[in-house]
């Protein structure tokens, strides 16, 4: 089942492991940085085409990123 939690810490994990700022993340999927600030703190989630984006940029799952799967 989908936590937003973990989609949350995931996110978090994946962008600081990368050493990317938030500004930097935000600059890639066209967003606000307080977009990315409230994806990280699990206020929102994100549209399906910035899911993609996402995965792509990072090299994992959309499962793994939203909880569904712990194999990137």
């Amino acid at each position: 089942m989908f936590s937003r939690e973990i989609f949350a810490q995931r996110l978090l994990e994946l962008r600081k492991d990368r050493g990317e700022t938030q500004d930097q993340l935000a600059q890639i999927l066209r967003v606000k940085k307080a977009q990315i600030s409230e994806m990280e703190n699990g206020k929102k989630t994100t549209t399906l085409e910035k899911l993609v984006l996402i995965c792509e940029h990072y090299n994992v799952s959309s499962d793994y990123l939203l909880g569904l799967s712990d194999e990137k």
